[in-house]
């Protein structure tokens, strides 16, 4: 993956992956199931998805392929999740995943949707992003490895977490 700094902004490099990452192959992985009501469906085994920047590009609109594929970050304070206090849950704009609920939502007055916690930590997994000149915890969606965002521990007890993730990879149901 060719990962190319693009921008200087205020100290730190604005850094996205500009070629698609390498074919990948299908590992098996275990998520939970939610229904859109927010039931716990339970935990089962299911091919990742994985697909060609074409297919993602044919799914997607331009802004939720560059976050969601490429791992580039909404502009704060534009959307509408971040202010949104409707009950339901977010799911992977990519591949349907449930990934957060509107129980763990919080307003953190960053400008971007924030939760405590995931619906289930087996949905989503972390790696260490040392964009920007600092290093950061990126979180990914287990099914499809979408870039959401990242987390910090800056957030609510009892889990202190803020997952600051990028609306245009979610999708509310």
């Amino acid at each position: 993956m060719m990962i190319v700094p693009a921008v200087i902004v205020g100290g730190g490099a604005i850094v996205w992956r500009l070629t698609e990452p390498p074919s990948a192959r299908a590992a098996l992985v275990t998520i939970v199931e939610f229904s859109d009501a927010g039931v716990r469906q339970g935990a089962v085994q299911r091919l990742q998805v994985v697909r060609s920047d074409a297919d993602w590009r044919a799914q997607l609109t331009s802004q939720q392929f560059w976050s969601a594929r490429r791992g580039t970050t909404d502009t704060p304070f534009t959307g509408t999740f971040y202010q949104s206090h409707e009950t339901g849950i977010y799911r992977c704009v990519c591949c349907g995943n449930a990934l957060f609920s509107s129980a763990d939502k919080y307003d953190s007055g960053t400008g971007w949707p924030a939760y405590s916690a995931p619906m289930a930590a087996e949905n989503v997994w972390t790696r260490n992003d040392a964009s920007f000149l600092m290093q950061r915890i990126e979180v990914l969606c287990r099914l499809c490895d979408a870039h959401l965002g990242h987390v910090f521990d800056d957030g609510p007890p009892p889990s202190n977490l803020r997952y600051c993730i990028n609306e245009s990879a979610l999708r509310f149901v």
